[in-house]
């Protein structure tokens, strides 16, 4: 009897080795992959290879152009899981809402102390439970100053002038194309109201003959190419053209500019939570920081590593707007779903014009 239960056994482990290998394999894989979904040329790649090489986790890398595109496949291949994704602002809460990311150990994240309070518990996220500040900017307005003249362009009045018949870039964000259109018309720039978004479609409809593309892979690249000398741009987009060279003058529209943050979320089926959780920290080291910052070129909301970040960049304006222009400007926030889905609807409908 006992040889025979001996034999049993056995026999069920040949049969479930290669399951259990291939179980064993994948928990394996999970556990020394990061899986991170971000924004284009958003962290370098010497900093995910030095990260490899310190913890020995191996990080796949994939980009994408917009918070759309980057929600829409979130939401339609629901078994490819990602571990860290980066959404802007008003994402974030949406993506909380729709039960798509989850609650962030902070306890786990020691480098969380380095961050400025005053980037903190902001309306979309308060106590910053479901997300992590990585960059903060702000959207305005971008111009060649070998072709334009910079003390003519103070508005984003400006940029519905006919004489830039086909010469103007826009960001591809519904979003903040119509709260820069808002901001034109003097209407709450968050708005939930119908009517107002409405007046706004109108009002972009009147700038679209000034329109030849939409850009927010790379927002700079229009004007490196040359096939535009005016438009909007992200502040970080246009301290890395003047980086290259390119005379491009960052314009603070006296109305008031559109400030923004991309925060790091963990995906709700998120495989590897543990790895993500360390990816952040070593992200939010001082050290590393100034690196992600000398190259990419964004502001970031990390007070510790500002503070050894050479003063060329520090007393950058276009980059450190003084407190004047922030409180001018207009934070994104979220609105509800179904008015999301307006935004994208009338947008869609522009972009066809």
């Amino acid at each position: 009897m006992f040889l025979f239960f001996r034999l049993i056994c056995i026999l069920l482990i040949i049969l479930l080795f290669p399951i259990t290998k291939k179980f064993l394999n994948k928990k394996k894989l999970n556990q020394n992959t990061i899986f991170f979904y971000n924004w284009t040329e958003y962290v370098p790649h010497e900093i995910l290879n030095q990260f490899t090489k310190e913890t020995g986790i191996r990080i796949v890398y994939s980009t994408y152009d917009s918070n759309e595109s980057m929600f829409t496949k979130l939401k339609t291949y629901k078994k490819q899981s990602y571990d860290l994704v980066v959404p802007s602002t008003y994402f974030v809460i949406k993506m909380k809402n729709e039960g798509m990311i989850q609650k962030i150990e902070k306890n786990k994240i020691p480098n969380f102390k380095n961050l400025d309070p005053k980037f903190l518990n902001k309306s979309f996220d308060y106590n910053n439970e479901y997300s992590i500040p990585y960059i903060w900017g702000a959207t305005a307005i971008g111009i060649n100053t070998n072709f334009i003249n910079y003390k003519n362009i103070n508005s984003w009045n400006d940029l519905w002038n006919p004489k830039y018949y086909k010469s103007i870039s826009l960001i591809d964000d519904a979003k903040e194309v119509f709260q820069m259109s808002l901001i034109r018309l003097k209407l709450p720039v968050n708005t939930t109201n119908i009517n107002y978004i409405n007046q706004a479609f109108i009002e972009l409809k009147k700038l679209m003959p000034n329109i030849i593309s939409f850009n927010s892979d790379n927002p700079g690249y229009p004007f490196i190419e040359g096939s535009v000398n005016i438009g909007m741009i992200w502040n970080g987009s246009a301290y890395a053209l003047q980086k290259l060279g390119i005379p491009l003058k960052f314009i603070w529209p006296k109305e008031g500019s559109i400030f923004w943050m991309d925060s790091f979320v963990i995906p709700s089926n998120a495989k590897n939570v543990k790895g993500a959780l360390k990816l952040i920290n070593f992200l939010l080291r001082p050290d590393i920081t100034v690196k992600i910052v000398k190259k990419i070129g964004f502001s970031t909301p990390n007070l510790e590593a500002k503070k050894l970040l050479p003063l060329e960049i520090i007393n950058n304006k276009t980059l450190y707007p003084d407190d004047k222009i922030i409180n001018n400007g207009i934070w994104q926030n979220d609105n509800n779903i179904n008015i999301n889905k307006q935004y994208e609807m009338y947008f869609q409908k522009l972009k066809i014009l």
